[in-house]
């Protein structure tokens, strides 16, 4: 299987070193133009059909389909995020071992760029015509909430594009995702939590560190971070985590069935057992927030004139920004200033109730049948946020199994995508296009 031409094009993708910065200035292009050439290396009667570039480095491209039936857009991205933390094989080295590539961007998201463009390149030897058009939408500044995506979106409001569906990553074929239930879930994002940043500044006289005062900024700030810590948000649970509790009651203990049978009504005792099972659940039910960066000081015998610590908040289906900022302002007090460095409402809901959706999940249940697919709020962003006032349906899912350990893995060191994963998930993306109805 490490011999598979799928395989081979993930090795070339994952080699090149995509990362992308806030400031595009900053971006080394090589390594996207490399990729470029490699993915026309590898899916040539791909290139063949039409593409529209949008700037830099991204690509739409259009597979016309039998009818002029809504279309469908699936989405994946080319850049990464840098390398951090001690690795047990090189990041960038797309070494295979343990039945594994390992590297950064094989899960997020070069595996699912391989897994798409495979599925196409082996409908178009062939011959196939899909049922609708078919679009493809890879973005080069996803991890870095950059332009391609909205500049995408733009292009295809331009052509009247109006999609039955999108795709882009997100759930997974997940396992251990929920206490006691043993089965994989396929989850399949609905919508996503909206992503603001903040910065916590403390400002004051600095001075030499041989006369400190009492209260300067680098303790109002580690008083604010403190206060936060002690003050999550209020616990809340939206429409789409209830569906997927009700569709995991089959799978728990029967003395627990009848009570995730019955989520709707027992959503607040429900909430607080998630608080209580893990990061990864308690994160389902409420807006998180964490402190990811500090600064203070230029030297250690001086004192800070000015501390400030980032902020990262995931906003909940249900929360706003302005209450979580009237929240974070409220808790850090005075003398701490917020500023907001980005800001973005929680996606609207897509149904599950209706064919696109289905689709969805009958193809996962024939390709992934040991899985339970459901519904629910992503945590992270994607670039798909973009395309909601594009579509209606607007979906996140990457058709890969990953373990708990993968999970941890992705924006972190050891990032790695299982050989067989990876070929089951183009079957399940080749399958999808086989199936879309006319």
């Amino acid at each position: 299987m490490s011999e598979h031409p799928a395989v081979r094009a993930l090795q070339d993708l994952v080699r090149q070193p995509t990362v992308a910065e806030r400031d595009p200035a900053r971006t080394d292009p090589a390594p996207f133009v490399a990729l470029r050439a490699a993915l026309a290396e590898h899916f040539p009667r791909l290139h063949e059909l039409e593409r529209i570039e949008i700037e830099p480095h991204a690509v739409l491209v259009r597979w016309p389909g039998r009818t002029d039936a809504g279309p469908v857009v699936l989405m994946a991205h080319l850049d990464v995020v840098p390398v951090e933390g001690a690795w047990t094989h090189p990041a960038f080295g797309a070494e295979i071992h343990d039945g594994m590539v390992w590297g950064r961007g094989t899960l997020d998201d070069k595996g699912a760029v391989v897994g798409i463009c495979a599925a196409v390149e082996q409908l178009l030897e062939r011959g196939f015509v899909p049922a609708r058009d078919v679009w493809l939408s890879f973005g080069s500044t996803e991890e870095v909430s950059g332009t391609t995506a909205t500049d995408a979106v733009d292009e295809l409001r331009r052509r009247g594009v109006a999609p039955w569906f999108v795709l882009d990553e997100g759930g997974a074929v997940a396992a251990d995702a929920f206490p006691l239930v043993r089965a994989p879930l396929a989850v399949v994002g609905v919508t996503e939590k909206g992503v603001t940043s903040v910065e916590l500044v403390a400002e004051g006289a600095g001075g030499h560190a041989s006369t400190p005062a009492r209260g300067g900024p680098t303790a109002r700030l580690a008083a604010a971070i403190t206060a936060l810590e002690k003050a999550p948000l209020p616990l809340r649970a939206p429409a789409p985590t209830l569906e997927l509790l009700r569709r995991l009651a089959p799978h728990l203990p029967a003395p627990l069935r009848p009570v995730l049978g019955r989520a709707d009504r027992l959503a607040p005792v429900l909430t607080r057992v998630l608080r209580a099972a893990g990061a990864e659940a308690a994160a389902m039910v409420r807006t998180t927030v964490a402190v990811t960066t500090l600064s203070g000081s230029p030297a250690l015998n001086v004192i800070a004139s000015t501390a400030r610590a980032g902020v990262n908040m995931r906003v909940m289906v249900g929360d706003t920004v302005d209450g979580v900022l009237d929240h974070v302002r409220r808790t850090v007090g005075p003398g701490i200033r917020v500023e907001v460095v980005e800001r973005n409402e929680p996606s609207p809901v897509s149904p599950w109730d209706d064919g696109a959706f289905a689709l969805l999940e009958r193809i996962t249940g024939e390709l992934f049948p040991d899985a339970v697919p459901t519904p629910y709020v992503m945590m992270a962003a994607t670039d798909a946020r973009f395309f909601t006032g594009l579509c209606d349906r607007v979906y996140r899912f990457t058709p890969f199994r990953m373990t708990k350990d993968q999970r941890a893995t992705i924006h972190a060191a050891d990032e790695r995508i299982g050989v067989a994963d990876l070929l089951a998930g183009v079957d399940w993306y080749r399958r999808l296009v086989e199936e879309l109805p006319a």
